[in-house]
């Protein structure tokens, strides 16, 4: 089967926006649209359909957003309370609450090593070293806030974006290999299998997508209808 991307979908529709949101879930024979954990009027959450361990889930904007820099502060704020929130669910799922976020910010299509483009941020429990994978292959880092990445952008600069240990940087996202962070991810963690294409539809990958909606939806369901959003189940 010839590898899955956005651009060999019919007129190049984002896959990532109805009518295709799901459509790698269907081929990969893994819940679609039950398989989103929690929801509000912006965002959805739902594992990834190649995890690149347990408890990996995206972020995703219910409208096209190419990334997380075109948020305007009210929803800058809301993908931050979301952030909180995972930390809680991986709190009671795993036992801790520390997780890694990253996102690809591509300014042109593609850009940033983003393979789709379309806001997500990736979010995974129990990961370090991140950073310094990043930065070791020549991607310092600075500290973040939202009007840096709208800056970069405006600039036409993609960025990297890593939250990790409670602290957020942004680095240089200009020419990154695709899937430059989920590479980082194992290089961190010293695994192999980092492109998605090459564990979709896997049976290891499918084991940890369904554990991963098992376990986050139970902690959803523990943490209570208050602290979710508009949450639907």
């Amino acid at each position: 089967m010839a590898e899955p991307t956005v651009w060999t979908e019919p007129g190049h529709d984002c896959v990532l926006c109805p009518p295709l949101r799901f459509r790698f879930n269907v081929m990969a024979d893994l819940p679609g649209e039950s398989s989103v954990i929690a929801r509000d009027g912006d965002f959805l959450l739902m594992p990834d359909i190649a995890p690149l361990r347990e408890g990996h889930v995206l972020l995703v904007t219910r409208d096209h957003h190419m990334s997380a820099g075109e948020f305007g502060p009210r929803m800058w704020e809301g993908a931050l309370r979301w952030r909180d929130r995972v930390a809680d669910l991986y709190r009671r799922a795993y036992g801790d609450g520390d997780l890694l976020l990253f996102e690809h910010g591509p300014a042109t299509s593609q850009g940033g090593g983003a393979c789709i483009d379309h806001a997500h941020w990736h979010f995974l429990p129990g990961v370090s070293g991140v950073r310094t994978v990043v930065e070791e292959r020549g991607h310092p880092g600075a500290p973040v806030d939202h009007a840096a990445l709208r800056e970069l952008l405006r600039a036409g600069r993609s960025y990297l974006f890593i939250e990790e240990g409670g602290a957020a940087t942004v680095h240089p996202g200009d020419g990154v290999q695709s899937q430059f962070l989920r590479w980082a991810v194992t290089a961190a963690g010293r695994d192999s299998t980092w492109r998605w294409q090459e564990s979709f539809g896997l049976p290891a990958s499918r084991s940890r997508f369904l554990h991963t909606l098992e376990d986050l939806r139970a902690a959803s369901s523990a943490q209570g209808e208050d602290q979710l959003p508009d949450s639907q189940r």
